[in-house]
Order: C-alpha cells, then sequence, then structure tokens
C-alpha cells in the first residue's frame, strides 16, 4: 500500500530513492519546469550539456533517467516532458508518465509544477492514476514493486486550499482505480447479480464507522422487476442465465438544497443479442458497464467529500445474451412508466435498460438527471477513442463540459436535431423506435431516445462508448484496459451544483 504525503521541501534536499523534475520547451531549449529550481541550482552549469547529452527536449511524454552522482541528496533524477506549458492537463499526463518510468524504488519525490491547488490536484491525481495496475487474475509477482511512499513537494504545501486539494485529489483517484477495476473485471465474474452484491458490499464499506457518509442502497431483482414493470430492463437481459438487477443509491445529507441524479449503464457483457457483433467486437464488451461503474463511484466520491448536495443514483444492470427467451427484432417492449417501444436492433441495448432508469430518476424530482453511458458506435466514429459526447439541456451541457475541463477529460458537444424526433416516433406499432438502421447520426439517435424519458428535466448524456476503455498502451495518466473516464467529470460537477 502507497502512502502519499504533501510537504514543502527542497527536491535536491529531498532524502528519497528518486526525484521527478518536469521539463519544458522552450524557444531556447528545454528548462527544468517550475518545482524543480533547486535541482536546476545543484547542477548549475552542468545542467544544459547535460540535457543535450541525454537528448531531452521537454517533449510531452518523454522522460530521462540521470543517476545524479551526489549532485542532488536522491541517487536518482527522472525527468519527465511537459510539453510547451505546465498547466494541469500536461501536469497530470506528466506525473502519470513519471508514475511508470519509476520502478522499485522504495520512496519517491514528484517535484512537478504545483504551486496551486489545480496543480497539486494533478499531480496527485496523475501519479496515482498512471502508476494503476490489475493484477487480481496473475500470479505474483505480477507487476515491479511501487514505491512504499510518495512525497508530493509543493512551495504551498502548508495553504489550507492547497491541503484540501490534495486530500480530495486522493479520494477521486481512489474512485477512479475502483472504476478501472470493475471495468476490467471479467464478465463471467461481474455478472448484473454479482456486480450488484459488489455495489452493496461497497456501500457497507463505505458507510462503516464513526463518522462515515450515509448512502443507502437497493437492490431490485428480476421479480420486483417485473413487478415494477420495467420492461426495457427485463428485454434485454431475458436472453441471460445471469438474470438483470437495478440498483439504487441515495445520498441526502443534512442542508442539501439541490439535487442531482445519475444514471450510468450497466451491460455487464454485450453479445449483441441476436443482432449478434461479429467475434472480434466482443473483445471488450465487459467494459459496456463503465457507465455504471463510473456513477456508483462518483458517487461514493461525492459522499466522502461530503458534498452539499443530494444524490440519487440508478443502475440498471443486464447481460445482453442469446437464448431462446432473447428479445427479437421486431419485439415491442412496455417501459417503465408505459412508453411501448419497437425493438429493431437488440445490440441497441442501453438506450433501454437506460430508459427505464431514467423514469424513475424523474419520479425522484431532481434538479438535474446525468447519465453516462458506453453507447455508440457511432459517437467514436465521430470523436476517437479519447474523447466523450455531451448532449442534452444547453445549460447542463455547458456545466458538464466546464466540470470535465477542471477534471482533465476531454469532452465535447453534440447536438440533438429536431429531425430525430422524427426518426425515434417513426414507428408503425409502437410509441418509439429503439433504433432505424439509418448510418448517419446514430449517436444522436440515440440521445433522442434518452430523451423521451427525461419528463423534461434538466438533463445532460455522456457517451463514453471511445474512452471508457484503452485498447493500446498507456498515456498520460490513463492506464490500458478502463479507464474510469467520467468519474472525476461527475464530481467536479457537483462541487460546482452544490456551491
Amino acid at each position: 500500500m502507497t502512502s502519499y504525503t504533501l510537504r514543502n521541501a527542497s527536491p535536491a534536499k529531498t532524502r528519497c530513492d528518486v526525484v521527478v523534475v518536469g521539463v519544458v520547451q522552450g524557444p531556447k531549449g528545454p528548462t527544468l519546469a517550475d518545482g524543480g529550481e533547486d535541482v536546476a541550482l545543484a547542477y548549475g552549469r552542468k545542467l544544459r550539456p547535460l540535457l543535450s547529452t541525454l537528448g531531452v527536449t521537454g517533449k510531452a511524454g518523454d522522460v530521462a533517467k540521470v543517476p545524479t552522482s551526489g549532485a542532488i541528496s536522491s541517487p536518482l533524477l527522472v525527468l519527465v516532458g511537459l510539453g510547451s506549458e505546465a498547466g494541469p492537463v500536461a501536469v497530470r499526463r506528466a506525473a502519470g508518465v513519471a508514475a511508470r518510468a519509476v520502478s522499485n524504488a522504495a520512496s519517491v519525490a514528484v517535484a512537478l509544477p504545483a504551486g496551486t491547488p489545480e496543480l497539486v490536484r494533478a499531480v496527485t491525481e496523475g501519479y496515482e492514476l498512471g502508476g494503476y495496475t490489475f493484477t487480481t487474475y496473475k500470479k505474483p509477482p505480477a507487476e515491479p514493486k511501487s514505491a512504499a511512499d510518495v512525497i508530493v513537494l509543493s512551495a504551498a504545501a502548508r495553504k489550507k486550499e492547497v491541503i484540501a486539494a490534495f486530500e480530495e485529489a486522493r479520494v477521486v483517484s481512489a474512485a477512479v482505480a475502483a472504476t478501472r477495476d470493475w471495468v476490467n473485471t471479467p464478465p463471467g465474474d461481474l455478472t448484473p447479480p454479482a456486480f450488484a452484491d459488489t455495489v452493496v458490499a461497497a456501500t457497507k464499506d463505505l458507510t462503516k464507522g464513526r463518522g462515515a457518509p450515509k448512502v443507502s442502497v437497493r437492490v431490485l431483482d428480476e421479480a420486483e422487476l417485473a413487478e415494477l414493470g420495467c420492461g426495457g430492463i427485463l428485454g434485454v437481459g431475458a436472453g441471460s442465465a445471469a438474470p438483470p438487477r437495478l440498483v439504487e443509491l441515495s445520498y441526502a445529507p443534512k442542508g442539501a438544497d439541490r439535487h442531482l441524479a445519475l444514471v450510468g449503464k450497466g451491460i455487464t457483457f454485450d453479445s449483441g443479442g441476436l443482432t449478434i457483433k461479429p467475434a472480434q467486437s466482443m473483445n471488450e464488451m465487459k467494459s459496456d458497464m463503465a457507465g455504471a461503474a463510473a456513477v456508483v463511484q462518483a458517487t461514493f466520491a461525492i459522499a466522502r467529500l461530503g458534498l452539499p448536495l443530494r444524490v440519487s443514483t440508478y443502475v440498471p444492470m443486464a447481460e445482453n445474451m442469446i437464448n431462446g427467451s432473447a428479445a427479437r427484432p421486431g419485439d415491442v417492449l412496455t417501459m417503465y412508466g408505459g412508453t411501448t417501444v419497437e425493438v429493431l436492433n437488440t445490440d441497441a441495448e442501453g438506450r433501454l435498460i437506460l430508459g427505464d432508469a431514467l423514469v424513475r430518476a424523474t419520479e425522484a424530482e431532481p434538479d438535474v438527471i446525468v447519465d453516462v453511458a458506453t453507447l455508440t458506435g457511432h459517437m467514436v466514429v465521430a470523436l476517437g477513442d479519447r474523447v466523450g459526447g455531451v448532449m442534452g439541456a444547453p445549460e447542463v451541457v455547458d456545466d458538464v463540459l466546464a466540470a470535465a475541463a477542471t477534471a482533465g477529460e476531454e469532452m465535447w458537444p453534440m447536438p440533438i436535431p429536431e429531425a430525430m424526433r422524427e426518426r425515434i416516433t417513426s414507428s408503425r406499432i409502437a410509441d418509439l423506435s429503439q433504433h432505424d438502421w439509418i448510418r448517419w447520426g446514430g449517436g444522436l439517435f440515440a440521445a433522442a431516445f434518452l430523451r423521451e424519458f427525461t419528463a423534461g428535466l434538466p438533463w445532460a448524456h455522456l457517451d463514453i462508448a471511445g474512452p471508457a476503455f484503452n485498447s493500446g498502451g498507456a498515456w498520460g495518466h490513463v492506464t490500458a484496459g478502463g479507464t474510469g473516464v467520467a468519474v472525476a467529470t461527475l464530481v467536479d460537477y457537483a462541487r460546482a451544483l452544490s456551491a
């Protein structure tokens, strides 16, 4: 278990195994970034030729390891590139790169730019998340030993707002890492009942002990879902031997005068149903519950931080599989609340389970609803695999985008054109069409469909189909596999809403 501390100390005089310092690109060549001034003084005139000899440019993501030979107190200096600017985004990513560059060190001092609360947060989150590993299913030792002690160095370490930023960053990092754990878990071990049990157990851990936050949890099984008439969740889950669930969380601190509802898509595995996916498209479909994991862990983080707002969270869980009971193209499902939906593509299942959960959310009469889902491949085509799409009421979308910017997550606004209304109501036998097989604007169609279940309340939809799972190598603070995207954005959005 790694311990993190915040300290005001000189990186040149701090005794530890490794010191990390940033390098920025400049018109006259690379220079050490803020936080590394004492290291630059210790090396003096030798620094510039040393950087030149090592080929250090300051390019974002570049790393160089330098044995110090006594020039500073630590035996190893790690130089990590920040690019041309040292803002929170660059610092967060550089800290993540540094975390992976340091191995088998007992103690590390991170002296990246950290003069403000925003930068301290970026360093802390970046280093902790950049060093994330998922080794549950590997024989030990599966990974290089991580440092027992990580010291975040900041000249402002004694300021209350900086200490608060550091402590809050630890909470957010833990929530993102837990989200990654759930997304990375094999789907056979995280079926809807198992996922629901995991959330219940995590809620008990969160609320255990004196002074712990109060979060209640309720799990609705298939019988209760049938009694309520949740046809979307039941229809999607009908083809699986593992029955569906709906998990509902509630955090209601005293004095809260704002109310946020969160909804997350929890498809624990998506075969596509009878509209079956190509085999190669199923490999990462354990990640189709990333939205559910994100809203649950964001709720926990909001409670841990004691933010003064009420949060109601709805997590529909189903496994989209194939058997004789599976939903068929052409079936009509009656959603919770009575809306009928003609199913034309069983691989567009996420919107069906979200529809039921959104109606449940509206009944709590929140001030705003935000849903998070790995919903459409169309959004990946539009925005790539590192950017999420945000749609909905313009004022809510703007606030979510502002939260994403402070959280260091890439989100982009997308429209819901009025023409989509014609497409989603094109069914001849039901109130709504779930899908229409028109290639263009499929992600916008899905958002328009979800809007029908929001009762006109302020609402935003985050489509994280691209950034929820990293199929390639690690970059910045984002490791391979589940990324935990949207957790930090939701927490920052909640913080702004509560203020």
